[in-house]
């Protein structure tokens, strides 16, 4: 009797469990259509950074798709403004010229980013070591300048998060953060990074080497995690693993600043006012005053009542002779640690590649340098060939190359060199695992990236709990739902059609 009562049951009801298993599978299709495909869905964000670094501001604006946003390798750059005129710190005496300065820039980022977009489009604006110097010299100056900014981007329609002077560590750490970002060195899924680098060794994690105007970084993750100086360590928790890195900032040892301070440094023995420079081409003469090379705070250990208001600068380009004289402002003397870099800063042991960036790399670059076969000799060879080469000659070699940059890069291609190898200890050996990197994958391998990332908390401490799903996954789940949709549509036509059949079979 029970066996009757189920087979007329299962015969009233076929159609409707066929009817309902039916709008399952269709409802299952499509969840798993827009869950693989939402990326698709155009949902894009947008953020501004701005950059006012020592000689120039940079505005920077990342897109990525929202639904992915804890996901990793997705964000990526689609502009970079350069805004007109020197970095922020020049305008202390008149600070409203800066609303005029960023004009240009913040309207290209309104026409780009569609309006409705705009409001919830948040702006960062970081300032470094050109503000530190400021805010060094004048702490009411710089609050001036740092004021004005505020003031002109406030006026505009976006999510503005304010402006701040971001320190030499979180500069090495967001530009760490950054770089290996952009690699996929945070999550094990890149198969890109594999056609991408090939000549580089697969690493964990890259360290960064970043030289500015006015400072030069270092950051890396060392072999062991204690450390002798604590100022010097930061701890990051990234898509559920712990970073250890160590990073420094040298303020002061930027390619500009460097200059002044060796020019201080060398004028004062001077008694006529003639500095025979070797790290200046043969023939070079420029005329520099004394006010402005003691106008920087860093020039002020070398500062003295000198006889001259002005002094020449007569090129003699000596390679031997400019690495001698600049390695006199690395003080290497003495060290409270098991290992400094120079000035009693610690410096762990290296490990890994390092990737080199901004003046590092257009420096390199103008050489010819930045490719991977470069060895250490070579470099110093070509760079001091060039240095010897007459100011003359130099001119007529590169007409279109601004004449004031031109001039300098006998005097940074040493100061790189000597930097790397006495300031940082790089051997001939740790030489080759130092990369020089313009941009990553067409983004700027800078800090701001790495800050906003940091800032808007798009790598999440720990991993995300639902990866999307693998292609296999979502081919082998909408085929089987097609499947069993098609089987449930034969079923219910065929029951349809064939009815008075199909029920004396059943009963």
């Amino acid at each position: 009797g029970e066996d009757c009562n189920l087979k007329s049951f299962c015969s009233r009801n076929i159609l409707i469990i066929l009817g309902f298993s039916c709008v399952i599978s269709v409802i299952a299709l499509i969840a798993v259509g827009i869950s693989h495909n939402k990326s698709l869905s155009h949902n894009v964000k947008y953020g501004i950074v701005l950059d006012a670094g020592s000689s120039h501001t940079s505005l920077y604006i990342f897109s990525w798709a929202s639904e992915k946003e804890n996901d990793t390798g997705i964000v990526q750059q689609i502009e970079e403004c350069k805004v007109s005129g020197a970095g922020i710190a020049a305008y202390y005496r008149r600070p409203n010229d800066i609303t005029i300065r960023l004009t240009q820039c913040m309207e290209k980022a309104r026409k780009m980013i569609p309006m409705s977009k705009h409001q919830e489009t948040p702006v960062y604006m970081g300032a470094s070591a050109g503000m530190q110097l400021l805010r060094m010299a004048s702490d009411r100056m710089a609050g001036k300048v740092m004021a004005a900014v505020i003031r002109s981007l406030n006026n505009y329609p976006f999510n503005f998060h304010g402006a701040k002077i971001i320190t030499g560590q979180e500069e090495g750490a967001y530009n760490w953060i950054t770089i290996n970002y952009l690699l996929g060195h945070f999550v094990q899924k890149s198969k890109w990074y594999n056609q991408f680098f090939e000549g580089i060794k697969h690493e964990k994690n890259f360290g960064v080497l970043n030289l500015g105007s006015d400072s030069t970084q270092i950051t890396f993750v060392p072999k062991n995690h204690t450390m002798e100086s604590p100022e010097n360590s930061l701890q990051f928790r990234l898509y559920g693993k712990d970073y250890y890195v160590y990073t420094h900032s040298f303020l002061c040892y930027g390619k500009d600043q460097a200059l002044w301070q060796k020019l201080a440094k060398d004028i004062q023995v001077l008694s006529d006012g003639v500095l025979k420079d070797p790290c200046f081409h043969p023939g070079y003469e420029e005329v520099v005053t004394v006010k402005a090379l003691y106008e920087t705070p860093c020039t002020r250990r070398f500062k003295k009542i000198l006889p001259f208001n002005e002094f020449q600068i007569h090129g003699t380009g000596n390679y031997k002779q400019c690495q001698q004289s600049i390695l006199e402002l690395f003080n290497t003397s003495y060290c409270p640690y098991s290992q400094c870099a120079f000035n009693g800063v610690f410096l762990p042991p290296f490990q890994g590649s390092f990737g080199a960036f901004s003046i590092f790399y257009f420096v390199m670059e103008f050489f010819n340098l930045t490719s991977e076969k470069v060895s250490q000799e070579e470099a110093i060879k070509r760079i001091g060939n060039f240095c010897s080469q007459p100011w003359n000659e130099v001119k007529t070699s590169f007409p279109k190359v601004d004449e004031k940059e031109l001039s300098e890069y006998c005097f940074s291609g040493i100061y790189i060199l000597s930097l790397f190898t006495y300031g940082y200890h790089f051997t001939n050996k740790t030489w080759e695992n130092i990369h020089f990197m313009g941009k990553i994958r067409g983004t700027n391998a800078g800090w701001t990236l790495g800050y906003m990332l940091n800032m808007t908390n798009m790598i999440p401490a720990e991993q995300p709990f639902t990866a999307p799903l693998s292609h296999s996954a979502y081919v082998f789940l909408m085929f089987f739902f097609s499947l069993l949709l098609a089987i449930e549509i034969t079923a219910a036509l065929f029951i349809l059609n064939k009815p008075a059949h199909f029920w004396e079979e059943m009963v």
